[in-house]
């Protein structure tokens, strides 16, 4: 009898093992990175002389006094972004044009040379203050490119975007996120520089330890290798850099969009789309602003495949967010609110297993489903499958690949008292932090 026993024994706890151990499989993410994906959603700004001139690239000839935002309020605008339920604000601090919305030591280009408030005025100063004010987080975009510096082009100029660097970081930091684009051109001398990224990544890791870097192979966060606004299915949290770099030799768009399923880095996706056809504000791109209901899809398609969702959303010349865009924006909350602040049912584990179980409250119609997966030991699952159940019968399944951050399924309303959450491959033991069960309206349900 003893034997009979001491063998259930074993059985029984050799087919709960995962139920018993969540194991860490590296890599795993910094606290900056976890807290960054926590945000899942926040704004972009596109601003400087290209809102005058009707431009995406500036030239970098334009006079400054071109820049005359004479109504600038960025309290409008973090006001707007909470109103849209955006966490933070990304501003273009200085594009490829070289022109610096802030007053420089290190250029003859700036805020300070316009006649915008007679050279007295500082838009990353302003929008520090009010994203204080408004409880937001601050980013700064600056790219390295610059057809305007005299010295871009030369070894001098890595000296002067890594003073640019400091210069924003101490006064006006800390930041969330600092944005570089990969784009390398020729300056006003004709020669295209040679970027010290070594250089430029040891400068921020040493002055701003905090703060996610972003660009096409991180070191914190990865372009999604498309400017539409989603990720891919799989998606990855890992990516492989060795060998690759930033710009022309970064990993092809194909891998930056699933990233690598055994990659030795983790390197999230972040989904960068404008709200417009444009980047910058452009008047005749007023009718076609994206409606609530194609930010939602947008939504699912980064958000709910794990990666956060960075939208532009370009000042007008006045400094201000037109009327289109804010409506767009208020309503895209509108229904973010109506899908996922009702939950049908909802149930959070701390015990890593291979089937997570949750019951309905009744027999009811069900067309949405919110995974979130423990990423802080690591992203292990590769495919799973959701049952809904109804009298213990079977009358759907769902399949899926990796979950990640969040993963948000929809699919077309189905009657269930409950579903069930089979993990069927992952590369360590698994945790679901949480599993909720939702109806939204059917006209939201994701589309191919």
């Amino acid at each position: 009898m003893k034997k009979i026993i001491l063998l259930l024994t074993t059985v029984f706890a050799l087919t709960n093992s995962w139920a018993q151990k969540i194991s860490v499989n590296p890599p795993v993410p910094a606290a900056r990175q976890l807290q960054w994906q926590q945000m899942e959603f926040y704004l972009f700004v596109h601003f400087g002389p290209n809102t005058f001139t009707d431009l995406e690239w500036g030239k970098g000839t334009e006079p400054e006094d071109v820049f005359n935002p004479t109504h600038l309020d960025c309290g409008q605008w973090c006001r707007i972004a909470k109103a849209a339920g955006a966490k933070g604000i990304i501003l273009t601090a200085k594009h490829h044009d070289g022109f610096c919305l802030w007053p420089s030591k290190y250029s003859t280009h700036t805020v300070a040379q316009s006649k915008w408030k007679n050279g007295k005025g500082d838009v990353l100063l302003e929008l520090r203050d009010s994203c204080k004010k408004y409880g937001l987080k601050m980013g700064v975009y600056l790219s390295p490119w610059d057809r305007n510096h005299p010295e871009y082009g030369t070894p001098a100029y890595n000296d002067v975007f890594v003073n640019m660097m400091k210069e924003v970081v101490q006064r006006y930091g800390p930041f969330f996120e600092f944005w570089w684009d990969g784009a390398n051109g020729e300056g006003p001398n004709g020669k295209k520089q040679v970027y010290d990224w070594c250089r430029f990544e040891n400068t921020m890791r040493a002055i701003a330890p905090k703060t996610v870097l972003f660009s096409d192979i991180g070191p914190d966060a990865r372009w999604v290798g498309n400017e539409k606004g989603f990720a891919g299915d799989p998606n990855w949290d890992l990516l492989d850099t060795a060998g690759f770099t930033r710009g022309i030799g970064a990993p092809s768009n194909d891998t930056l969009n699933h990233g690598n399923v055994n990659g030795k880095n983790w390197i999230p996706a972040e989904c960068d789309v404008s709200i417009r056809p444009g980047w910058f504000y452009h008047k005749e791109e007023d009718e076609k602003v994206k409606s609530p209901e194609q930010l939602f899809e947008l939504y699912l398609k980064s958000v709910g495949r794990g990666a956060n969702l960075l939208l532009n959303v370009p000042p007008d010349r006045d400094g201000l967010i037109d009327a289109h865009d804010s409506a767009a924006l208020v309503g895209f909350k509108k229904l973010r609110d109506e899908s996922f602040d009702n939950t049908i049912a909802e149930k959070k584990f701390n015990t890593a297993s291979s089937t997570y179980t949750i019951p309905l409250p009744s027999t009811q119609k069900i067309n949405c489903i919110v995974l979130k997966e423990d990423i802080a030991t690591g992203q292990k699952i590769s495919s799973f499958t959701i049952v809904l159940q109804q009298n213990d019968n079977t009358v759907k399944e769902i399949k899926g690949n990796t979950v990640g951050n969040k993963r948000i399924l929809t699919f077309p309303s189905t009657e269930a008292d409950a579903i069930k959450v089979i993990i069927n491959n992952a590369k360590a033991t698994p945790l679901l932090n949480d599993v909720s069960v939702y109806s939204i309206d059917e006209k939201l349900i994701e589309k191919d």
